[in-house]
């Protein structure tokens, strides 16, 4: 696993699932992530924000709906996402993913989405 589309793919599975634990072996150590919020560095950074949001939307669908390869390892994919809180509504989530790659694991993540909507 190597390229930005079979780490996306991998990633986003585990996502999914919710296993924090195997998001993160997709990261790493010294990764970012930026999105809205803010910008996160590093493993333990990363991490809090994915308990959070797994605490806060236990249930969560991605859909790739297209790549846009930059560099043999970079790679934007387009995503429509559905998040679901513990009441069980969901929201709609779309955008751009940027992903750029390292020795088989993402060195950054930077997403530009569209605020929640009602799904």
């Amino acid at each position: 696993m190597s390229a930005p589309r079979e780490v996306a793919e991998s990633y986003w599975a585990a996502e999914c699932g919710r296993d924090i634990d195997a998001v993160m072996t997709h990261y790493h150590e010294d990764a970012s992530y930026q999105d809205g919020a803010g910008l996160l560095r590093g493993q333990a950074a990363i991490r809090q924000y994915y308990e959070a949001s797994a605490r806060d939307y236990p249930g969560l669908e991605v859909e790739i709906l297209r790549e846009y390869p930059a560099a043999p390892d970079t790679s934007a994919f387009e995503v429509d996402a559905v998040l679901t809180d513990d009441q069980g509504a969901r929201f709609r989530i779309q955008g751009l993913i940027s992903i750029t790659v390292r020795d088989g694991k993402m060195a950054s993540i930077r997403c530009y989405e569209d605020p929640l909507k009602p799904a």
